[in-house]
């Protein structure tokens, strides 16, 4: 360890680029450490990221964000942060054969779905086909008039398929297990919307020229576009090692600035509880990234030293 960072970011997503970009041009000292895990980079194209009128796929938004933060004097590592300390003074964390000092931790380290048992190739084909879709609130649009199902069961599922009820007038319920999970006012919700239920369990997954197929319950269906409503993994155990306050699903709580319960540690993005969307998880890391420098500014006035002028 070799300097203390003004802020050491954990994950390589939108909101930890977003902050690397706002703390690097505040002038101060940071470095993000990413696991190449990001969300982000499983989006074959988005089409409701502002300013990109023809769509952008997760990966090349996640290029250009981390040219953009490196531009600046931002520092962007590969690594999974095992364990981050909290001291009287900076905060220490350790990665790979690496070790790093901050006066300020930002925890950008995401969310992870549930998916539907099937083989990963089979997945990662579907999902680039726009046959699997895990945001409806991203791509509902791209589905509007088209057969979609959604796999899942309880209030979960309910809602999801509610709310692409709005696109199309063909949407299936498909329980991943045996049988629904859902009592008598749900199923009588979905009916009165024209939602249909069918049970499980789901499997046997195919891509076809149809779409997406699967056996179930009424044997093999297929469909233009299926949604796993399975619910997601939170990455909040550095948080919980550091004794920050969860929600009960496990999201790191924080203030209107993004402060959680612990001085001098910030959190952004998906793993704190709100809109799971890019353009929420920005403005996150904007309000974090600002309310670092101004804590670092009260603690310690930031001032710019004078430019050197050459010799004559």
């Amino acid at each position: 360890m070799t300097e203390i960072l003004d802020c050491l970011i954990i994950g390589g997503g939108p909101a930890g680029l977003t902050a690397a970009i706002y703390l690097a041009r505040f002038h101060l000292r940071v470095t993000v450490v990413d696991a190449g895990a990001s969300r982000a980079g499983l989006i074959p194209c988005s089409r409701n990221v502002p300013g990109f009128p023809d769509g952008v796929s997760g990966p090349e938004l996640l290029h250009r964000m981390r040219r953009q933060a490196e531009a600046y004097g931002a520092h962007i590592e590969r690594g999974r942060v095992d364990r981050v300390g909290g001291g009287e003074r900076y905060f220490t964390a350790e990665y790979d054969d690496a070790a790093v000092a901050a006066k300020t931790v930002l925890l950008a380290t995401g969310v992870t779905n549930r998916r539907p048992e099937m083989p990963a190739e089979i997945h990662h084909a579907a999902l680039h086909a726009g046959r699997l879709r895990y945001c409806p609130v991203c791509d509902g649009f791209e589905v509007t008039d088209q057969r979609v199902a959604v796999i899942g069961s309880g209030d979960h599922g309910v809602r999801e398929a509610a709310f692409l009820r709005a696109y199309t007038a063909d949407v299936t319920l498909i329980a991943n297990a045996d049988r629904h999970d859902l009592d008598s006012v749900q199923r009588q919700q979905l009916e009165s919307i024209g939602v249909a239920v069918v049970d499980g369990p789901v499997a046997n997954f195919r891509l076809t020229e149809a779409g997406l197929a699967f056996d179930c319950a009424e044997g093999s269906v297929c469909f233009d576009a299926v949604y796993p409503a399975l619910g997601s993994d939170v990455h909040s155990a550095l948080a919980a090692a550091l004794k920050a306050d969860l929600t009960a699903e496990g999201c790191i709580k924080v203030d209107a600035h993004q402060r959680t319960s612990q001085p001098g540690l910030f959190a952004a993005g998906d793993v704190v509880i709100g809109l799971d969307q890019i353009s929420h998880a920005c403005g996150e890391a904007g309000v974090a990234a600002t309310t670092i420098r101004n804590d670092l500014a009260a603690d310690r006035p930031l001032l710019r030293s004078p430019k050197r002028r050459a010799s004559p």
